[in-house]
Order: structure tokens, then sequence, then C-alpha cells
């Protein structure tokens, strides 16, 4: 196909032929949303570097839910903040926990909206890393017992899926053999598999009030320079029963998103951080970019990618825009 004979404007010239020959298409059904849940009642407080994303009260997330499902969003994950923290986490696993109470209220109003629980314990740890220390280091396996019982707590509440995302060794494995024992086998599990010890989740840390004391999580995350790790860390997860595999970040890591897309045969998601939110807001609030456009060429460039779902912090905002098209 050469010039002049084939010229590819021909189907460019209109909207309605560049919509007919569209490769890729975006959807509210590809969209997850995440919610902060915070303890007490009537709570919206504004993330400061995350414009229009809020820590809420369960009361405040169930209302948001049920807007997103209004939306046609499908799916929301809980991040949950709890009032107490410990050396170990334990509230994490707290049947009357923010993350439980919120996954009830949210089934009870909108029943068929698919809740997903994001499985760490950075936000319940009073050291804000993501487990059980040891001589100031994650002890990998005592952990893993305290994971096997936050997810069955989440079962209980009426979750969904469980997403454990502490890049634990034997992390899915743990979930699925404590939520078969428990009699909760339709619990779908998330894995967080290609986790990177990444600079873009600074604002995620201010809303999750997650920020390490000490240290830095590059000892269980992985490194940014590796593509050969996340093929091993996927292949891992799906052998050990996941039922979907994440890649996190999303957009500087898109060559991730094709590549395990094209080597396996699961449900693939990528989450859309924190730090491309905040830094997509602040362009477009000084002026210098087109919000709705780089939104739309974002989150589709991501689908592009590989990504069947994506978790964005725009979700809201596309599905209002997508409802419009």
């Amino acid at each position: 196909m050469n010039f002049p004979e084939y010229r590819p404007r021909r189907m460019r010239r209109n909207d309605t032929l560049r919509r007919m020959i569209r490769e890729t298409r975006l959807s509210v059904d590809d969209l997850i949303y995440p919610l902060f849940v915070v303890g007490g009642t009537g709570v919206a407080k504004p993330v400061s570097s995350m414009p229009g994303i809020h820590n809420f009260s369960v009361d405040k997330a169930t209302d948001e839910a049920a807007r997103c499902w209004d939306l046609g969003i499908p799916a929301v994950i809980l991040f949950g903040i709890p009032d107490r923290k410990d050396a170990v986490g334990s509230e994490a696993w707290n049947g009357g926990g923010v993350v439980q109470k919120a996954a009830r209220a949210i089934k009870k109003r909108c029943p068929e909206m698919v809740v997903i629980a994001d499985a760490c314990f950075c936000e319940y740890t009073d050291h804000g890393h993501c487990g059980v220390l040891a001589e100031g280091a994650l002890d990998n396996d005592a952990t893993l017992e305290n994971l096997a019982r936050t997810v069955v707590s989440y079962a209980r509440a009426g979750v969904d899926i469980v997403a454990p995302s502490g890049m634990l060794d034997g992390f899915v494995g743990a979930c699925r053999e404590s939520l078969d024992e428990e009699s909760f086998d339709q619990v779908a599990i998330m894995a967080y598999s290609a986790k990177y010890a990444s600079g873009y989740y600074g604002p995620f840390r201010e809303a999750a009030q997650s920020t390490p004391q000490h240290g830095d999580r590059r000892g269980y995350q992985m490194d940014p320079g590796n593509a050969a790790e996340a093929a091993r860390e996927v292949a891992m997860d799906v052998a050990e029963g996941a039922d979907m595999v994440m890649i996190k970040p999303a957009l500087a890591y898109l060559d991730i998103v094709r590549m395990i897309s094209d080597e396996v045969n699961l449900p693939i998601a990528a989450y859309a951080v924190s730090g491309e939110y905040a830094m997509i807001e602040a362009a477009a609030e000084k002026g210098w970019i087109d919000r709705e456009r780089v939104v739309m060429e974002t989150l589709l460039g991501i689908r592009r990618a590989g990504a069947d779902m994506i978790i964005t912090y725009h979700a809201p905002y596309a599905a209002e825009l997508l409802g419009k098209r």
C-alpha cells in the first residue's frame, strides 16, 4: 500500500469516518474508581495534592459510590485510613473497620456494584510500611499471616474482589488459601503483580496517610528498570491463583502493560496513580493543557497498551464525558 494509490487521510477527513475505523475504544465499563475511607460521619476532607479527591467517611463514601454507579462506573476500590494505627496494622482485619463498614454500606445501596478492597497495611501501621517489621525490615511471612486474616475479614463484609498490594512473596497463594478455607471461593483476587517503587505515589501518601516513617519500600516494590522481573512476578501470581493482575503505575510502564497483555491470558488492570492524576490536574489548572482531551487521551492510551481495566481518579469525569459522546 503506497502513495498515491493508498491515501490514509481519506479515512480521517471527518469524525464519523474516524469513529468507524477506531481500533481502540474507551468505555465506562473499563473504569474503577478509588475511594479513601476514614472514620466519623459527614466527612469529605479534600486532599490538597489531588484536586477533587476527598477522604470520605462511610456515609459520604457510599454516596460517592452511588454517584459512580449512576454514571455507569461498575466498580470502586476501597482504601481505609483507620483512627488507630499499630506496629502490625491490626485494624485492617477488624470486622468493624472503615473498609468493612463501607463495603457493607455500598453493597446495600448498590447491590450490583463490584466492590474491591485494597489489602495492604501501609495505611494501618504506625511506621508506614506494608506489614510486620523485624529489625527494621519487612518480615514477609509474618505479614502473610496478617494478610490472610485481612482478606477473610473483607470477604465477610461482602467485597467481591480483594486486591493484595504489598508485593509480598507468596501473597496471592496466602489469600487464595485463606479465602477457600473459609468458603469464600467466589471472592476474586486482583493481584498487584508488578508494583514499582515509583515517585508517582506522593499524593496518594497524603491521602492515605501512609508515608513510611523511615526508609522506603524499594526492598519489596520493584525496581523501575526491570521488565523481565515483572513477567516473573506475574507468572508467580497466576500460578498461585490470581484472577486478574495489575501493573502500577500506568503511564511510565505502558511497555509492561503491553508485555503482560501479550503473555498472560487473564484480565489486566493498570493503575493510573495519584501522581499521574495530580500532574494532569495541575497543568490543566494552569491552562497549559486541555484537561478533557488529555484525560481521555491518557486513558485511551492505557487501554491501547492492553489494559482491560483502569483504576483512575478521573473515573467520574471520564464517565461524564463518555456519556456525552
